[in-house]
């Protein structure tokens, strides 16, 4: 059969399957369609027409188109037809999970499979109830059992259904933990003076003179008055004296000098 009258079949096939179809569903299911035909259809035929089918629902014209999700083919809505959807939907699309559901529900995503202990392990607290709700919704399944623990314990993993949920194929296509983390990135604050006190004190406390201030210039002392206000003290008093001292002190090496000539 040539591709375009093999298109028109899958895609229909595609549009009425309540569950996704993969390519080797649709294989099969045109070949048992058209089991009078000497001529069967192979997989590689069913690839190449999926991707035209893709190719031909992701033009702006339609609202929907043909994704891999849930590990096989589906007609999904376009995410920017969501919101209208909703109306329509309402309850349906209200319903969420709760944060201890997500919690459990993402650790058994990214460490599948696992089993209750090792994620109450992680969590800090007791999971039975998230693990039954993500049960009772089919978003995990048990998978088996951990045959090197003691007791044997039940193992869980995710899905089809949670990756039908959340648009994805496999648990391979969830979001890499350094690339959510990366977008959690906080940056520093810078903290002023003014920040946590008042202005009379942070003006104070930028007239405090830096050593080099001290060194190169005159520097007016800082002390507290009687109201417990920081304020300034003039030191020219200081270097008048420490002036009259150096002067004084220059007089009596003079005479010293002029009474004992050598």
């Amino acid at each position: 059969m040539e591709l375009s009258e093999i298109i028109p079949h899958i895609e229909v096939l595609i549009f009425a399957s309540e569950k996704p179809l993969t390519s080797l569903d649709i294989v099969e299911l045109i070949n048992n369609s058209f089991g009078f035909l000497e001529e069967r259809i192979s997989l590689d035929q069913v690839e190449t027409a999926v991707e035209g089918i893709k190719e031909k629902y992701a033009a702006e014209f339609y609202p929907f188109e043909v994704r891999e999700s849930g590990g096989g083919w589906q007609f999904l809505t376009k995410k920017e037809f969501h919101k209208t959807i909703a109306q329509l939907n309402g309850d349906k699309f209200l319903k969420r999970l709760s944060n201890a559901a997500l919690e459990t529900l993402a650790i058994i995503g990214y460490k599948q499979p696992i089993t209750k202990g090792e994620i109450e392990a992680i969590r800090g607290v007791n999971s039975d109830y998230s693990i039954q709700k993500l049960l009772e919704k089919e978003l995990i399944l048990i998978s088996g059992r951990n045959e090197q623990l003691p007791g044997k314990p039940l193992v869980y993993a995710t899905s089809k259904t949670f990756m039908d949920y959340f648009g994805i194929n496999s648990a391979a296509d969830l979001p890499k933990i350094k690339e959510v983390l990366a977008d959690q990135i906080v940056e520093g604050t810078i903290i002023k003076p003014e920040d946590f006190t008042d202005n009379q004190v942070a003006n104070a406390t930028a007239a405090i003179p830096s050593d080099e201030e001290v060194i190169e210039g005159d520097v007016s002392a800082l002390t507290v008055n009687e109201e417990g206000e920081l304020t300034t003290i003039d030191t020219s008093l200081d270097k008048d004296l420490s002036k009259e001292n150096d002067e004084s002190n220059t007089d009596e090496s003079n005479s010293n000098e002029e009474q004992n000539p050598q």
